[in-house]
């Protein structure tokens, strides 16, 4: 075990499907003991389908285990990095299996996602628990690093492409930060929406977007037309602009890299909203495996464990998220 007190790294993702074949199965894991909107799985389903069954998430993930492994090596800090996810393959409790048989003891776990609520950081926690349990005895501590909504590595990408966004858009165009929406009474008892909406105001700082330019919306709302979501539903928002608006500049904050939910409901479904009243859509980038998102995941572990060599990096006035994440950080 090296001198930050980890063997290794485990990113944790949502995880997707990689053809046909899979989406059926895929989408079992997901929506298991979940209220749906009738005809919503099969909804889903046709997205992925769109797609050949395949999901862009994978090629990310892949993308940054492999960047990550260089940067840590290159500050000298070598791990294994090991994925791992929620709902297919590779599934978190076969990846803690592999990690046990290598003789990994401890190991610090980033998830791809930046916000506290339960579907975004405690279920994460749960399922960490439960792949233990399964695995045993041989199964590595696991130690979850903090949410990240407002570190530097995540919202200078995120300013960056909506900058680049603007260029193409014009300086004039209105932005729309969108992030997945969670049931209102998941909101009300986490962090979820204030941390989105620190998020967001950072992000238009960063790229001088005026307070009056950019709104935060939500998007891929999935449950029960009976159960309160948050909104505006960012559909909803680009119908309620005027057609002489020209273009509109759509920022998935939300998100760390594209998932279907980025290439499908915004890329598409926005996208088509969009030119059925004469606006031309244009979505910014997610961070994906970008420098500074890589060294971000790095300076999280180093923070863990060395913290009177690392100040913890947050920007805006909300400070970092508690590290490591603790088990009631949000419900």
């Amino acid at each position: 075990m090296d001198k930050v007190g980890f063997d290794a790294v485990l990113v944790l993702s949502f995880g997707g499907p990689d053809g046909p074949g899979d989406v059926v199965p895929f989408l079992q894991n997901v929506l298991r003991g979940r209220p749906l909107a009738p005809g919503r799985a099969e909804q889903i389903a046709e997205h992925y389908m769109h797609f050949g069954g395949h999901s862009p998430i994978n090629e990310h993930n892949r993308a940054l285990v492999q960047a990550l492994s260089i940067q840590l090596a290159e500050r000298g800090t070598p791990r294994t990095v090991y994925w791992g996810n929620r709902h297919w393959h590779p599934l978190l409790a076969d990846t803690v299996s592999q990690m046990g048989r290598d003789g990994i003891r401890r190991a610090a776990v980033f998830v791809t996602s930046a916000y506290s609520s339960y579907s975004s950081c405690r279920q994460y926690l749960e399922d960490i628990e439960a792949a233990r349990r399964a695995v045993g005895p041989k199964a590595p501590e696991l130690v979850k690093l903090r949410p990240f909504f407002n570190h530097p590595g995540f919202i200078e990408p995120l300013a960056d492409g909506v900058a680049a966004a603007l260029r193409q858009a014009g300086p004039a165009a209105p932005v729309l930060m969108s992030a997945h929406s969670i049931p209102t009474a998941m909101a009300g008892s986490s962090r979820y929406q204030l941390q989105l909406q620190e998020t967001a105001r950072l992000v238009a700082e960063a790229a001088s977007i005026p307070g009056d330019a950019w709104s935060l919306v939500f998007q891929s709302r999935s449950g029960s037309p009976a159960q309160p979501w948050l909104g505006p539903d960012v559909v909803e928002a680009i119908n309620a602009f005027p057609a002489s608006t020209g273009s509109v500049v759509v920022a998935p904050i939300g998100f760390v890299s594209d998932h279907m939910e980025v290439v499908y409901d915004l890329d598409i479904q926005a996208a088509e909203a969009a030119a059925a009243r004469g606006i031309e859509m244009v979505r910014s980038a997610t961070p994906g495996a970008d420098p500074r998102f890589v060294d971000m995941v790095c300076t999280l572990i180093d923070e863990l464990h060395q913290p009177a060599r690392t100040l913890p990096r947050a920007l805006g006035s909300m400070g970092p998220a508690p590290s490591p994440c603790p088990a009631r950080c949000c419900q």
